[in-house]
């Protein structure tokens, strides 16, 4: 039988002197009752009530049961009402992952945005370019750029990654402007050396063409950070993702090449393990980042 039923019965027999009272209030039969007890001194090997015609007497042993059980039974109805709670207002921590660069300028901007309207969430975000064992990690959340393999992962199709070609008005002043993705071939492209295709750019243009350019250049990292950096400081060509460069061409401290031409969009997903009840929690910051960059 249910040890949790067995605990809930056997406290209802202390509290109301009887079987029949806890019958009666538990809407059973009298041996139905007994059934419960009698199991439950059977798994302990021991006796927790003095039968007698009138009322039951706790054991020793019954009485430090029975505190033990209402201690247990209280802990098991706090752990519902937490969790009926969770579902019906966002409240909790949220652990997610993304890539440094989305992480950095556009999602964690988000979240902020998404914790001053949600004062009961807390966020713990980590920020790597490597692929996560989203479950095993025991992440609940996290933002995938690229082709999806994982196929046990639900995924929320986001706005694709677009990149973008810029440079500093002092390095286009000394070198020029390219007016066609041929012409890359004569300027400094800074390169990022996680790409697996090295020295080639896949450029789209306005009407959906494609150019497969080569190109050269002397500087080289594995992190989009330090090709912004170096394009402000006149290195040469980068081909950065959108959002990261965004306020260095509203200040004027880059400049748009080729504005027509960018690198082929990149597919960005939401991704969570499925979940038929998912908490308050969950579902807000979901519905609220694919508003946001859906």
């Amino acid at each position: 039988m249910d040890k949790l039923a067995g605990m809930a019965m056997f406290v209802k027999v202390v509290e109301h002197g009887s079987f029949a009272a806890a019958a009666d209030i538990s809407q059973v039969s009298a041996t139905m009752v007994a059934k419960h007890v009698r199991t439950i001194e059977q798994r302990l090997g021991a006796r927790l009530l003095h039968r007698t015609t009138r009322r039951h007497q706790l054991t020793e042993v019954g009485r430090l049961y029975y505190e033990r059980c209402k201690t247990v039974l209280a802990e098991v109805d706090l752990a519902e009402q937490s969790a009926s709670e969770l579902q019906s207002a966002p409240r909790g921590r949220l652990r997610l992952v993304a890539p440094v660069s989305f992480g950095t300028q556009s999602l964690v901007p988000a979240l902020v945005d998404y914790l001053h309207e949600n004062l009961d969430v807390s966020v713990d975000l980590a920020l790597d370019n490597n692929p996560h064992d989203l479950i095993g990690e025991g992440y609940e959340l996290g933002i995938h750029i690229g082709d999806l393999t994982d196929t046990s992962l639900v995924a929320r199709p986001l706005k694709p990654y677009r990149r973008i070609l810029a440079a500093s008005p002092d390095y286009l002043d000394r070198c020029g402007r390219p007016q066609k993705p041929e012409d890359l071939v004569n300027h400094m492209c800074l390169g990022h050396s996680y790409w697996r295709l090295q020295g080639r750019w896949h450029l789209v243009g306005p009407e959906g063409e494609t150019r497969e350019v080569a190109i050269k250049g002397r500087f080289t990292t594995n992190q989009g950070a330090a090709l912004r950096v170096a394009a402000l400081h006149g290195a040469g060509i980068a081909l950065q993702p959108e959002l990261l460069l965004a306020a260095d061409l509203d200040a004027g401290r880059l400049e748009p090449v080729l504005p027509q031409w960018s690198y082929k969009p990149t597919p960005m997903h939401l991704v969570y393990a499925p979940d038929r009840r998912p908490t308050a929690m969950l579902r807000s910051v979901i519905d609220f980042l694919v508003d946001r960059f859906g």
